[in-house]
């Protein structure tokens, strides 16, 4: 004769699990999303950075001038195959967009190509908001 009883799981230890694994979700899901706009930011920096390499050469090449427009650093690839994307999570959709000199919190990069100003040739994230570390984007 066979034995009934233990044949499955109570009622009682399938929600036990179930509450498990709905706390891991709980902890899990905010970390996963600090992750995305981290890597984001990540990317923007990064990006930010290949754009001043590629102004920095520019710079050298021409002796001494930078370019009116942004877009020439674009020509023939020479310096970068085209502008990197801007991103700022949470506050603006990534953009490659190239806006006037100062930063007016919208999306893309700002660049300054005004001839009389001392800060002329440098190129920002154009969005005053700060990232997770709770610096502003226009500062780097």
């Amino acid at each position: 004769m066979k034995k009934r009883g233990a044949l499955g799981f109570t009622l009682i230890e399938l929600m036990i699990v179930v509450a498990i694994i709905g706390i891991l979700a709980a902890i899990a899901i905010p970390k996963f999303a600090s992750l995305l706009r981290k890597s984001g930011e990540g990317a923007s920096k990064g990006n930010l950075g290949a754009v001043r390499s590629a102004l920095s050469i520019y710079y050298g090449d021409m002796e001494g001038q930078y370019p009116s427009l942004m877009t020439a650093l674009t020509i023939n690839g020479k310096y970068l195959t085209a502008i990197p994307l801007a991103k700022a999570p949470n506050y603006h959709s990534d953009s490659s967009t190239v806006q006037d000199p100062t930063p007016n919190d919208a999306n893309g990069w700002a660049y300054n190509n005004s001839t009389t100003d001392p800060n002329f040739g440098t190129v920002l994230v154009n969005c005053t908001h700060t990232d997770t570390k709770g610096t502003i984007w226009t500062s780097y």
